[in-house]
């Protein structure tokens, strides 16, 4: 049995899930944009208590470590690290698009080969990565500034799912008929799998000198006008 704590504070929503291995215990979502540091204790104290689990119980801490906000990733992996350093636990690290690509996976009913989750960097910079529908990496994270020809070599001989912030404004730049816009909003449970099999793995981040991978200077999520 893994009991694991999940954090996400790298986007405009922030969740955390309680895990019994595969079983999602419980849930909390934060969806108010700039106030994930006061969410998360509490929200951590809420599952805990409801639960009837001290934080001692715990096999290892998991938390998204970038691409994302800045500011969310520091939020996120201080608050995972200084539990780890406090209850001696593991500490996992997953990159926050593979999360948004296990969301659209697990809950797209197309069959789409390729998936490509998308954070908005402002302007028409985007924070993305393709995978196939086993999170076999297709093309490797990176920020990009797009274009009309974004991603045509692979839409010429794939559909693709396009998910996350960025993809609203990629609508408007690419028409190709294998283009495919989801409005999947993930949460860190999505990743619940991929966390485990990390845990069975012995895939920890050195609690030391963990550091969020923010692949450019500064992103601040920009709220999206309804």
């Amino acid at each position: 049995m893994a009991l694991i704590l999940n954090i996400d504070t790298a986007t405009e929503n922030a969740s955390i899930s309680l895990c019994n291995d595969e079983e999602v215990l419980a849930v909390e979502i934060n969806t108010v944009l700039n106030s994930h540091a006061s969410f998360l204790q509490p929200a951590i104290q809420k599952i805990t208590t409801s639960l009837g689990i001290s934080l001692h119980q715990l096999n290892a801490i998991a938390v998204t470590n970038g691409p994302g906000s800045y500011t969310g990733l520091r939020i996120g992996l201080s608050s995972a690290k200084g539990l780890c350093f406090a209850l001696q636990k593991p500490l996992i690290t997953i990159n926050t698009l593979e999360v948004m690509a296990l969301a659209t996976i697990h809950q797209c009913t197309t069959k789409a080969t390729l998936h490509c989750p998308m954070i908005d960097a402002r302007r028409l910079e985007v924070f993305t990565a393709t995978y196939h529908s086993d999170l076999k990496e297709i093309v490797k994270p990176s920020a990009l500034i797009l274009d009309n020809g974004s991603f045509e070599t692979l839409l010429n001989n794939n559909e693709i799912i396009f998910s996350g912030s960025g993809a609203l404004k990629t609508k408007e730049l690419i028409k190709h008929p294998n283009a495919q816009f989801s409005k999947v909003v993930y949460n860190i449970s999505d990743a619940t799998t991929r966390i485990l099999s990390k845990y069975k793995n012995k895939d920890f981040s050195d609690v030391s000198t963990a550091s969020p991978n923010y692949f450019k200077a500064f992103y601040m999520p920009i709220k999206q006008k309804k």
